[in-house]
């Protein structure tokens, strides 16, 4: 595809490119849009062949039919890729063309075909034979090889579940069950729907919710989560309650420890009170004695005291008299000399 831009002026080149781009994104979302985008590329280069081959995949999804089988056959006469033939025998089958679509399966590079198209090649094929009413002719060309290969290439699901369909069609429902469960075993992505028909069959339904069993659906769920939370909510209480009583359970063990330590404490300070008050009595006891002691010698020294004194008034006696004596000699003597003045 990018040698073919190559060939467009630059400009033009980017703009046809940015819309195969664009196309190519939303094919699988939306496959209109992309068809419109592939339009428009082939708009501005209708001779480029990887457009036209764009436009014709897309419009072939977007279940254009009509234009997808013209663009298909001028991508096999502009490129000579005959990938494009299952494509081709599908659009002549959804058209009402099964014996179209059959000729189609015979082309002469059929052979030259890849595996995957050969493969979808003669899903088409038996789907055409179907429409005929040729059912039991599309079950015996589905009974290849391939249907029991162990592969996992994306068209072996797709084999399987065109050939338990068969069987469904012609009342073989035991063995279409059986090939529709191998074809969901293999379809990982569910693209075939081969799950649902197997459960179809097996008596089972599958149902869309509409909006009023949504709304219920939700009340319900919105009572349950209501219900649960007030479970919690109960269930967080007793737990909180539990809690608390052990708590108090705690508290009476923490006080009834701290009353033993206290008792301790005061057993404690009474003890050394009782050592205070024996070491201040023994105290009382020491100034007692000191203070007998001191009255003792106080009284001794009263009484050394008073024999001193007596002592020494005896001995002041004494020198009293002489003292007297002298003094009078004096006297008389001082007399005697001022009579003499006289």
């Amino acid at each position: 595809m990018k040698a073919e831009l190559r060939s467009l002026p630059r400009t033009l080149a980017d703009l046809v490119a940015q819309h195969l781009v664009a196309s190519g994104r939303f094919l699988d979302d939306d496959p209109e849009l992309a068809y419109q985008h592939a339009r428009t590329a082939r708009r501005l280069a209708a001779r480029l062949g990887g457009v036209r081959e764009a436009v014709a995949i897309t419009a072939y999804l977007a279940e254009h039919y009509d234009e997808a089988l013209t663009e298909f056959r001028a991508v096999r006469r502009m490129t000579g890729n005959h990938e494009v033939l299952a494509m081709m025998a599908d659009c002549e089958r959804a058209l009402g063309r099964p014996d179209k679509a059959l000729a189609l399966t015979k082309d002469k590079h059929v052979h030259d075909l890849s595996e995957p198209t050969q493969i979808e090649l003669l899903i088409v094929a038996a789907g055409a034979r179907r429409d005929k009413g040729q059912t039991a002719a599309a079950i015996q060309m589905l009974e290849v090889p391939e249907l029991t290969k162990r592969t996992r290439a994306d068209w072996l699901p797709r084999l399987r579940y065109a050939y338990a369909d068969a069987l469904a069609e012609a009342g073989r429902t035991e063995d279409a069950l059986v090939w529709f469960h191998r074809a969901a075993g293999v379809d990982g992505d569910g693209l075939t729907g081969a799950a649902e028909r197997a459960a179809e069959l097996e008596g089972l339904e599958f149902t869309d919710l509409d909006e009023d069993d949504t709304v219920l659906d939700d009340e319900y769920f919105e009572d349950e989560y209501a219900d649960e939370t007030a479970e919690e909510t109960s269930a967080a209480v007793d737990d909180a309650g539990d809690d608390e009583v052990a708590g108090t359970g705690d508290g009476t063990d923490a006080a009834d420890a701290a009353r033993v330590e206290v008792t301790d404490a005061a057993d404690s300070a009474d003890a050394d009170a009782d050592d205070v008050g024996g070491e201040a009595e023994d105290d009382a006891a020491e100034v007692e004695g000191a203070s007998d002691e001191a009255t003792d010698n106080a009284e001794g020294a009263e009484a050394g005291a008073d024999t001193g004194a007596v002592d020494d008034a005896d001995s002041g006696d004494v020198d009293g008299g002489a003292d007297v004596a002298g003094a009078g000699d004096v006297g008389v003597g001082a007399g005697e000399s001022k009579r003499d003045g006289e």
